[in-house]
């Protein structure tokens, strides 16, 4: 097959060994079947930011951060290098949200290199060894959509206890792999102590998840996880052991405002009377 530019220097260098054909292509990247040694691997091949119907929204970047200040200076002015550095964070981020959460044991490919702007990452096959279907290519039955969503929510719960939500999570971006659903598709996953729009994106997330197996298993449909996660989280009360009832009820008590600005005025009331005795003794 006739080998695309980006992944020449991977084969001059030894990284890879043969391109064998490409396996799929998104909206962000195309992915080919490569070998490595004895290895059969997938190589992610990022597309230019022109070319991608994916953006880099700044609700996916905030909270992000680059160790070098001359970048990040570049960055937010953006000039040619900071739109150049922009993009290589962008695809940065992936290779180093699947190390975050392979350390944490979420069903993620497990990553192996990131070189020139090329990721190198297991290829998730399915019992017959064949590459993995995504989960939009498959039919289920009621059972097989109740554990394959249960593993999913477990898998979402473990990677926000990890401190990172997916933030386009989606049939589209899951493979059925022999042993169960995988996660992939990454490079917009997000920081959920520092991206104002983490709990938007995780509710969101989940909200897709219950949708889609809903096809299969209708009660689905009528469940609150998201919230029920998001507000575990917030308590610090979340944890991979919780058991998740998808019930959650939103607090509609109004804020008394008239007693809190009682208690602040006099709170403020009583340290200038403390301030005022220290001065006279």
């Amino acid at each position: 097959m006739k080998t695309i530019n980006r992944l020449q220097p991977l084969l001059e260098d030894g990284v890879i060994d043969r391109v064998m054909r490409e396996l799929m292509s998104g909206k962000e990247a195309t992915v080919y079947v490569v070998r490595c040694g004895d290895d059969v691997r997938c190589a992610k091949v990022y597309k230019e930011a022109q070319n991608r119907s994916f953006h880099q929204s700044v609700h996916y970047t905030e909270g992000r951060k680059v160790k070098n200040s001359r970048q990040a200076r570049a960055m937010e002015n953006g000039s040619k290098y900071g739109r150049k550095s922009k993009e290589i964070a962008w695809q940065n981020a992936e290779f180093e949200a699947l190390h975050r959460l392979a350390d944490a044991g979420v069903r993620i490919p497990r990553p192996y290199n990131f070189y020139n702007g090329v990721l190198i990452m297991e290829l998730i096959t399915d019992a017959e060894g064949n590459p993995a279907q995504r989960l939009n290519d498959v039919r289920f039955t009621p059972e097989e959509a109740r554990s394959h969503h249960k593993t999913l929510l477990l898998e979402v719960v473990r990677m926000l206890c990890a401190g990172i939500v997916h933030g386009d999570l989606s049939e589209f971006n899951i493979l059925l792999s022999g042993d169960g659903p995988v996660i992939i598709d990454l490079p917009q996953a997000v920081d959920a102590a520092t991206n104002n729009h983490a709990s938007e994106m995780l509710q969101r997330d989940v909200s897709n998840l219950s949708t889609f197996f809903g096809r299969f298993a209708p009660e689905l449909l009528n469940r609150q996880y998201g919230k029920e996660i998001w507000s575990l989280y917030k308590r610090g009360n979340l944890n991979t052991d919780v058991i998740l009832t998808g019930e959650f009820k939103q607090c509609e008590k109004e804020v008394d405002l008239k007693s809190v600005v009682q208690l602040i005025e006099e709170a403020k009331a009583e340290a200038e009377r403390k301030l005022r005795y220290k001065v006279k003794v």
